[in-house]
C-alpha cells in the first residue's frame, strides 16, 4: 500500500514502489491459487501432504499432486492449491474445512524515535535474557551485511530455537540473524528479486533493524537524522521470513511463513502487511496466522494500514493481534527554495542533494508540454511522466502544480530539480531522485507568479535540514483509522507508535527511492508508514517479553496499551479511532501493575457470541469447543484493555462490560478507580476499589456505560491507580457507521 507522500508517484517508498492492488496468482486454465484453511492440527500422527492430496483428488482427480503448492502442517492445518472456482466451491462443502478463499495480494505498509519515547539505550533497564528473545520478521527479507545485524558479542543460539537458515549462494545467517526462509508458492521470481532471504527492496531490513537492530553510532542519510540507530531490543535475535517480493505479498506465502515461524520458536511476530479491504477473521491469512500464534503463546504485531484518514480504513483488526497506528516524532525536514530575486521559501521534502547555492534557469512545466506525444499544458503543468518536453526542461528547475488525482513522476528529461505547489498532506515527507521541494499553496502562488512574470527566472533548492516538531506526537494523516469494520465494539487500532521519518537499515541492492533514475546506494534510509510504527511496537513487546517470558500475548498487549501515553483529540479529531489507547511507552510497559489477560478460551467465547458455529470452532481450536449458554460470550465481556460501544445515530445506549485484572505489580496493593466521563457519557464501576494480597491474584469488576452519542464519538477513560501504577483504559461510545 502506497502512502501519498508527494506529487511523485514513484516516491511511495513508505511502503513499496509498485502499486500492489489486490490480485491473485492465475493460470492459463483459469486456475487460481486458493487457500483451504482447516483449523488446528489433528490430534496424533498424520501426514499432511497425504491428507491434502486425498482431498484434492476428489475435486482435481487428474492432477492433485501438481495442484498442491503448500501443505500447512507445523502449527495449523490447511493447504494452498491451484483450483478453478468450481473446484474451490466443492472443497468449501467438505467435512473438516473451515474456509476456502483466494490467495490475494497484500501490500506492505511503508535514530531518534526510541529516545523520543523516553526509551534511551543508556537509561532503560535491560533484561538478562533479552538475547534469548527471538523476533520473527515477515517482510521482504533482510540485508545481512548491515551493521545493524552484526553479531559481535552474541553467545550461542537460544536452546529453544528450532528454525533453520535456508541455504542460498548469496545469504548466510549469524548469531544475530539466527533463521531465514523465503516463500514463493508459484516459484516465479522476478530478475529484480533475490531467490533467497536477501532483501532487494529495503523494507524488510528497515523494519527488522527498527524492532531488534543493534546499536550503530553515527548513522544517517547523507548527514540527515544523524545519531545512533538501534532497535527496541538490540540484544534480541532475528528470524527472517521473506514473504514479499517486487510484485507484492501473497496470502499463501504469508500462511506458510506463520506455519514455520510458530513452530520454529519465535517469541514475537512482526508483520507490516495488509489487504486493501476488510475480510472476516477466518478468511484472512493474517488473522488466521495471528490466531494460531496466540494459541502457541506468540503475539503478532500488525501495522494498521496506510489508508487514512478515512474512517474504518484499518487493515488488521483481529482482537488477538496488536494493531499499530503511526505517529510523528519531534523532528521535521525542511527544504528551502531560493529565487533569483533573493526571496527564500521553506518547503518540505527529504533532499540529500546539495546544489551549492548555484542558480539554475526556472521554468513552469505548463509552458513545456511534450506536444510530439500529444500532451498539452494541462498535462505538463503537473509534470506527469512523459508530458514534459525534454529539450525545454533540460538543465532547469521545473515548477509544477499538484493534483492528487493526477500524481506522476517527473522522470528523466534532464531537469535539475522540481518545485511543487503542493496541496497535499504535509505531515510526512519523502525522498526523490532529484532536488525537490514542496511549497504550501500560498508560497506556491507567489513563486508561480515569479516564474511566469520574470524575464529570466532562476532558482535553487537547498539540501534539507532538521527542525523540531513541537506538536509531536500526533497520528499522521496516512495512518488507517477505526472503527473496527468487522467487530464494531472492539476498539481498533490498539495504540500508536513512531512511524514518520524513521531512519533505519536499508538494502544496498536498491536505491533510496527504489527507482531507475536514482543511483544513491545507502546503508540507512529515512521512510514513513505504519510499516515503521509496527516494528516499534514489536520491539516494545519483545522488551516486555524479555522480563516476563511466561506472559501470554494478551498480557503483553495489555501492558503496552494500559501504560501508553495519553493523546489528545485536539491534534487528531478522530480521537481513539486514530490512536487507540495512546502512544506507546516502552519504559513503563514492563511494569504495568495490572494486566487484562485472555487466552484461547476467551476468544472462543467471543467467537461463539459472534455467531461462529460449533463445528467451525472445533476445527479451529482442535478440541471439543462448543457454544452454549455458558460459553456464548458477548463482545463486551472479552477481557480487552479498552472499552467500545456503538449505537444507532441519535439513540441512547447502555452496555455492561465484565473485566478481570491480574496483579503483576506490588503483592499487597489497593487500586482505586478514577473515571473520566464528559457530558453525554455515564460510567459506573463496581466495585470501585480492588484490593490484592498476592502477585497473580485476579479481581473482577463490572463497568456500566451509558451514552447519548448523537452523530459523533464521546471519549472517556477508566484508570486503576495504586499510587505507583496508573492502569488506564479508554472508553469510547460512537455512532455506528454500519447501521
Amino acid at each position: 500500500m502506497a502512502v501519498r507522500t508527494s506529487p511523485l508517484a514513484w516516491l511511495m517508498v513508505i511502503c513499496f514502489t509498485s502499486s500492489m492492488l489486490v490480485g491473485c496468482h492465475g493460470a492459463s486454465d483459469d486456475r487460481q491459487l486458493y487457500i483451504v484453511y482447516m483449523g488446528d492440527l489433528p490430534k496424533g500422527d498424520f501426514s499432511a501432504s497425504r491428507l491434502h492430496t486425498n482431498m484434492l483428488q476428489h475435486v482435481v482427480p487428474s492432477a492433485a499432486s501438481d495442484a498442491l503448492l503448500y501443505s500447512y502442517h507445523r502449527s495449523f492445518n490447511g493447504f494452498a492449491a491451484k483450483l478453478t472456482n468450481k473446484e474451490a466451491q466443492k472443497l468449501r462443502g467438505k467435512e473438516g474445512v473451515v474456509s476456502v478463499f483466494l490467495s490475494q495480494k497484500k501490500q506492505l505498509h511503508t535514530t531518534r524515535s526510541w529516545n523520543f519515547m523516553g526509551f534511551s539505550s543508556r537509561k532503560v533497564e535491560r533484561s538478562v535474557i533479552e538475547s534469548d528473545v527471538v523476533v520473527g520478521m515477515l517482510d521482504t527479507g533482510i540485508w545481512p551485511e548491515s551493521e545493524s545485524f552484526n553479531d559481535r558479542g552474541f553467545g550461542p543460539l537460544p536452546a529453544k530455537w528450532k528454525g533453520t537458515c535456508q541455504k542460498s549462494s548469496n545469504f548466510t545467517c549469524n548469531k544475530k540473524i539466527i533463521g531465514a526462509r523465503y516463500y514463493r508458492a508459484d516459484g516465479v521470481i522476478s530478475p529484480d528479486d533475490f531467490k533467497s532471504p536477501r532483501d532487494a527492496e529495503g523494507h524488510g531490513s528497515h523494519t527488522a533493524s527498527t524492532a531488534a537492530g543493534g546499536l550503530v553510532s553515527k548513522a544517517s542519510l547523507y548527514g540527515l537524522a544523524k545519531g545512533t540507530a538501534r532497535g527496541g531490543v538490540p540484544s534480541a535475535r532475528i528470524a527472517v521470513y521473506k514473504i514479499c517480493w517486487s510484485d507484492g505479498c501473497y496470502d499463501a506465502d504469508i500462511l506458510a511463513a506463520f506455519d514455520d515461524a510458530i513452530a520454529d520458536g519465535v517469541d514475537i511476530i512482526s508483520l507490516s502487511v495488509g489487504a486493501s479491504s476488510a475480510s472476516e477473521y477466518f478468511h484472512d491469512s493474517i488473522a488466521i496466522g495471528a490466531f494460531h500464534s496466540m494459541k502457541n503463546g506468540v503475539l503478532t504485531s500488525n501495522s494498521a494500514g496506510n489508508s487514512g484518514p478515512d474512517p474504518a480504513s484499518i487493515d488488521n483488526f483481529s482482537p488477538w493481534s496488536l494493531s499499530v497506528a503511526a505517529s510523528t516524532i519531534d523532528r521535521k525536514f525542511v527544504t528551502k527554495v531560493k529565487l533569483g530575486n533573493g526571496e527564500i521559501y521553506e518547503g518540505t521534502s527529504i533532499n540529500t542533494f546539495d546544489l551549492k547555492e548555484k542558480m539554475y534557469p526556472f521554468i513552469f512545466g505548463g509552458v513545456a508540454p511534450n506536444t510530439s506525444q500529444g500532451f498539452t499544458s494541462e498535462d505538463s503543468r503537473y509534470c506527469l511522466a512523459g508530458t514534459l518536453n525534454e529539450t525545454l526542461v533540460k538543465g532547469k528547475i521545473v515548477f509544477c502544480d499538484y493534483d492528487s488525482d493526477r500524481d506522476g513522476p517527473i522522470e528523466g528529461g534532464g531537469a535539475v530539480g522540481a518545485v511543487y505547489q503542493y496541496g497535499g498532506n504535509k505531515d510526512y515527507v519523502s525522498s526523490h531522485p532529484l532536488p525537490l521541494s514542496n511549497l504550501n499553496m500560498d508560497d506556491g502562488r507567489v513563486v508561480f507568479n515569479y516564474v511566469n512574470t520574470t524575464e529570466n527566472p532562476t532558482a535553487t533548492i537547498f539540501k534539507s535540514y532538521v527542525e523540531s516538531n513541537e506538536f509531536a506526537p500526533y497520528v499522521v494523516s496516512f495512518s488507517s483509522r477505526g472503527p473496527n469494520p468487522v467487530t464494531a465494539d472492539i476498539l481498533k487500532p490498539d495504540l500508536t507508535a513512531p512511524g514518520v521519518d524513521i531512519l533505519a537499515a536499508w538494502s544496498e541492492a536498491t536505491s533510496i527511492t527504489e527507482t531507475e533514475y536514482d543511483n544513491r546506494i545507502v546503508p540507512y534510509n529515512i521512510i514513513s508508514g505504519t510499516s515503521m510504527s509496527c516494528p516499534h511496537a514489536t520491539g516494545a513487546a519483545a522488551y516486555v517479553k524479555s522480563f516476563h517470558p511466561t506472559w501470554s500475548p494478551a498480557a503483553i498487549k495489555s501492558a503496552l496499551m494500559t501504560t501508553a501515553f495519553q493523546m489528545s483529540a485536539k491534534n487528531n479529531i478522530e480521537g481513539e479511532f486514530a490512536y487507540g489507547a495512546g502512544h506507546i511507552n516502552p519504559a513503563l510497559a514492563a511494569q504495568p501493575g495490572l494486566i487484562y489477560d485472555a487466552g484461547e478460551i476467551d476468544y472462543i467465547k467471543f467467537l461463539c457470541g459472534q455467531g461462529y458455529s460449533p463445528t467451525y470452532l472445533k476445527l479451529i481450536t482442535g478440541n471439543n469447543s462448543s457454544c452454549s449458554e455458558e460459553t456464548n460470550g458477548t463482545v463486551w465481556d472479552l477481557n480487552y484493555p479498552s472499552f467500545a460501544l456503538s449505537a444507532t445515530p441519535g439513540k441512547s445506549i447502555t452496555r455492561v462490560f465484565h473485566r478481570t485484572v491480574t496483579n503483576v505489580g506490588s503483592a499487597v496493593s489497593t487500586y482505586k478507580s478514577i473515571v473520566k466521563a464528559p457530558p453525554g457519557l455515564i460510567i459506573q464501576v463496581q466495585p470501585s476499589v480492588l484490593s490484592f494480597k498476592s502477585l497473580g491474584q485476579k479481581q473482577s469488576f463490572v463497568v456500566t456505560v451509558g451514552a447519548e452519542v448523537g452523530n459523533s464519538m464521546i471519549s472517556g477513560s477508566l484508570t486503576w491507580d495504586d499510587g505507583l501504577h496508573q492502569v488506564r483504559s479508554p472508553i469510547v461510545a460512537y455512532a455506528s457507521l454500519f447501521e
